[in-house]
């Protein structure tokens, strides 16, 4: 009787509230930001969610989108790599029911710190799971869904389970790096030999992490060296490594995200940047340089929308 009325508070019966403007019926792409690397992709005829890690409705500071933010459904849920600040089952679960397809990497099956996204998205209820390896494609309503090389942010383990995405909507390209690390510049050349210039490049640049024990130690049999530990870190692009990338695309537009500013990332990320830490300082050169260059870039935080035609 006890764990019945505990688990009773998790329910209520009151209906989710939605704003008026959570669908979106305009002729170009809207784009809205969730905080993090969550993002909204809408036409009038497809939706597009990225790795969900979403605010409730607080009183507070920081202007921000929530639940009641989105649409009625969800076409894609697209996830780009398997942690906790990308994959969060507190947000999944309740977009579970509004949600027709979910997209995520594939693995490297039978190794302990990659499992199957896959199966364990089908586990909590998801009906159409789709994985993904790299320039594997999928069509979607006036555009398509692209896998491409993810490198770095996992130390140096065998991970597969981590892909970026170039959605292509209405002949507009975004690429959605997220914590990539341009650890060989030739892979951006050739990538882009294959799918040409984007328009828009969004880029986590998250580039001194946490080191390796910090995620992964539970599944190490030895014990491992500080000094090991303290160089096989997860970490993101720096400036020189996000700005090759902007080189190479072509892109007119390059927004720094993923950074674990938004104050609901505290209990998922533990990041507490100053002015002078050096994700902050590379990212700020990241955006002068493009500003420098014509190109329009900024640092995403809390709350932004904007709309490409």
């Amino acid at each position: 009787m006890r764990i019945r009325i505990y688990f009773g508070l998790f329910f209520t019966e009151e209906q989710p509230k939605y704003n008026a403007t959570s669908n979106y019926q305009g002729d170009g792409i809207r784009i809205r930001y969730f905080g993090h690397a969550c993002l909204l992709l809408q036409t009038s005829e497809v939706s597009i969610l990225i790795d969900p890690v979403i605010s409730y409705k607080v009183s507070s500071e920081v202007p921000r989108f929530t639940f009641e933010d989105l649409p009625d459904t969800i076409d894609y849920i697209v996830l780009t790599h398997n942690h906790q600040d990308h994959v969060l089952f507190e947000s999944l679960l309740q977009l579970r029911y509004k949600t027709k397809h979910i997209v995520c990497p594939d693995n490297n099956q039978g190794f302990l710190a990659d499992p199957s996204l896959k199966l364990i998205l089908e586990k909590i209820g998801f009906t159409s799971v789709i994985s993904l390896r790299d320039f594997d494609r999928i069509e979607i309503t006036n555009g398509e869904i692209i896998g491409l090389p993810f490198l770095g942010e996992h130390s140096d383990l065998n991970i597969h389970s981590k892909i970026a995405h170039l959605i292509t909507l209405k002949g507009k390209k975004i690429l959605f790096a997220a914590d990539s690390n341009n650890l060989d510049h030739d892979l951006y050349v050739n990538i882009f030999k294959h799918i040409g210039p984007i328009d828009t490049l969004c880029v986590g640049m998250e580039c001194d992490g946490a080191p390796l024990t910090w995620l992964y130690g539970p599944l190490l049999i030895n014990p491992l060296k500080r000094t090991y530990d303290n160089t096989r870190t997860l970490s993101g692009s720096d400036f020189k490594k996000a700005w090759s990338i902007v080189q190479e695309s072509k892109c007119k537009e390059a927004y720094v995200y993923a950074m674990g500013q938004e104050p609901w990332l505290n209990y998922i990320m533990a990041l507490k940047y100053s002015p002078d830490s050096i994700q902050i300082t590379e990212s700020d050169l990241f955006v002068k340089t493009c500003h420098d260059f014509g190109i329009k870039s900024e640092r995403l935080f809390g709350k932004k929308e904007w709309v490409m035609y």
